[in-house]
């Protein structure tokens, strides 16, 4: 039996040390915001905060977790930086098919949380490994550009 702090709440879990955060999340745990997108760490749909780190939790397995706390799309909302971001979204209507989003937005935090005035260069580097087949991404800038942390 494992132990997770998942945004905020503790959660026991019984399962292997090498299953993927992702699943633990969206199978066992029933917190299907997070999405399933390459299973490679290559496009960002997985995207949760591990210790305040953006992480890929396709290929984060439970041994490797320790006792980080971890932050999903459905707490992110409760930090302050994650919910402007959220807000960002909706005014710049970021969103079109929505699929990647959960994804960008737990970049978009993590970067806006270490660096509250990003460049394009830093957006360009903090948000290179979510990919949006609708091609949001001019949006995705302005709305992060558009927040003051």
């Amino acid at each position: 039996m494992r132990k997770l702090t998942i945004n905020g709440m503790v959660h026991e879990v019984d399962v292997p040390d090498d299953m993927p955060l992702l699943w633990v999340l969206r199978d066992v745990l029933g917190m299907t915001g997070t999405k399933y997108g390459c299973g490679i760490a290559q496009c960002g749909a997985c995207t949760v905060h591990l210790g305040g780190v953006a992480v890929r939790s396709c290929q984060t397995t439970l041994d490797s977790i320790e006792d980080m706390p971890i932050t999903t799309i459905e707490g992110v909302g409760d930090t302050p930086v994650g919910a402007k971001v959220q807000a960002a979204w909706l005014e710049r209507e970021v969103v079109q098919c929505g699929y990647c989003q959960s994804g960008q937005i737990m970049s978009a935090t993590a970067l806006l949380t270490d660096n509250p005035r990003p460049t394009d260069a830093d957006i360009d580097d903090a948000m290179s490994g979510n990919i949006c087949r609708c091609g949001t991404y001019v949006r995705i800038r302005e709305a992060i550009h558009s927040i003051n942390v």
